[in-house]
């Protein structure tokens, strides 16, 4: 496989340095991508250049996936309007933990093979460098007209803010360019990659590494992903997309996948799964031929969901989305974890009622009119439950008047009441 064409024809290449492909086609290369720790989980932001290493290993090459233990402590000023709060040591490590176990869902770091992932931390070099020694070692090597003209500074620099640029940020180009140097003579490393806002501090690597060892070192980097509608790719209402089910549910995960617009559809199954090309040739064809079947979008977010979380947790997805849009059972809604649940039900009227009371026992008529107001009158409750217009935990109601009980909560905590076809509210017993 190679590389280079592989990332083309997925649209994954926005700049490379001349030279950069006669590497890759010459020998395996080692290649490594910063990963910025400030969080226990990875985003979906962060997917685009944790699938080139996944790529890249696929080709035969060497994956490193560098978390930026030093550099998280100081903030990379590319695309940023203002300086990041730092982290201390514990807090990094245990970052670091979690986003390793992240990465082995997508790179084997436990091969044998030679091209075996390997997950380093910048910390581990720079926590002994004194200052004098890293402007005397490499400081000297670069001028200050060389590091303005980076476009992450100038853009900070003449920006509107009043926010300016620390000294801290600026020089972390400088101890970007290390690493990429200490990876080049420890880890025989020839190539970074990332995002194209980090042009500028890839190319002060390869610089720095043709100036003070006269190496020659590559740079590529990939399109930052947009939205066709010019939004911020993976953020929602509620923040970002993260990999952790703790912060963002298997569930919602897959709804964001599957909600995307066809145009997008269309580009993130070339980025983010691993199909062929006459694969997503052949799903665009369904795809134009009956766009309203949206194979792309499922395609798209059962590849992603089952990469990052599992196949159980995509099936469960899919089996909550019925629950909500299709004719899924009660045997169905009773299968749900409280966290898929309160997620699929997210945004639906809730109302709260009393344990106890259920505990004795309520009439459907008055739960669902004096205790919660689903329905303003009894009478129009009535009429809806004769023509079979109301569910409780997806059970048609054959009665307005009959007795419900604690027995029939869901997670010994939650009644499911369906009005209509659309209508859903969540009663929650206290």
């Amino acid at each position: 496989m190679n590389f280079v064409e592989e990332l083309r024809w997925r649209g994954m290449i926005h700049d490379m340095m001349p030279g950069t492909e006669e590497q890759l086609q010459k020998e395996m290369t080692s290649a490594y991508v910063g990963i910025d720790p400030t969080a226990d989980s990875l985003h979906i932001g962060h997917l685009v250049s944790v699938m080139m290493l996944k790529h890249f290993q696929r080709a035969g090459h060497r994956p490193i996936a560098l978390v930026g233990g030093a550099t998280g402590m100081i903030g990379d000023p590319s695309l940023k309007s203002a300086e990041r709060n730092l982290l201390d040591e514990v807090t990094l490590r245990h970052n670091q933990e979690s986003i390793k176990k992240q990465l082995a869902k997508f790179l084997n770091f436990d091969s044998d093979a030679p091209n075996a992932a390997k997950l380093v931390n910048n910390y581990d070099w720079m926590k002994d460098y004194s200052f004098l020694n890293f402007i005397r070692d490499i400081g000297k090597h670069l001028t200050v007209n060389y590091m303005m003209a980076k476009d992450s500074v100038k853009k900070r620099l003449s920006g509107d803010s009043n926010v300016g640029l620390s000294f801290t940020e600026f020089s972390y180009q400088l101890l970007q360019g290390y690493d990429f140097l200490f990876l080049y003579e420890h880890e025989g490393c020839r190539l970074q990659m990332g995002g194209s806002d980090q042009w500028g501090n890839i190319t002060t690597g390869t610089e720095l590494i043709r100036r003070k060892l006269g190496g020659e070192a590559f740079a590529l980097t990939c399109p930052l992903i947009t939205k066709a509608d010019g939004g911020k790719f993976g953020k929602t209402e509620s923040g970002n997309v993260w990999l952790d089910r703790r912060y963002t549910s298997p569930y919602k995960f897959y709804q964001f996948w599957l909600n995307v617009s066809d145009d997008d559809a269309a580009k993130y199954i070339k980025i983010f799964t691993d199909l062929t090309q006459e694969e997503i040739s052949a799903l665009e064809s369904e795809q134009a031929a009956a766009p309203h079947l949206r194979p792309l979008q499922k395609r798209l977010a059962k590849e992603i969901t089952v990469m990052v979380h599992s196949l159980e947790d995509y099936d469960a997805a899919v089996e909550a989305s019925n629950i909500l849009f299709g004719n899924a059972t009660s045997e169905a809604l009773k299968k749900l974890d409280e966290d898929t649940l309160l997620a699929v039900f997210d945004g639906v009227p809730q109302f709260e009622v009393s344990l106890d009371e259920l505990k004795a026992g309520v009439k459907a008529s008055d739960l669902f009119t004096e205790k919660a107001a689903i329905f303003p009158s009894k009478g129009e409750m009535r009429k809806l439950v004769q023509s079979g217009g109301v569910s409780v935990n997806k059970e048609k109601l054959t009665e307005a008047d009959v007795v419900i009980t604690a027995e029939s909560l869901l997670d010994e905590k939650y009644l499911l009441v369906q009005r209509g076809k659309k209508n859903y509210y969540l009663l929650i017993a206290k």
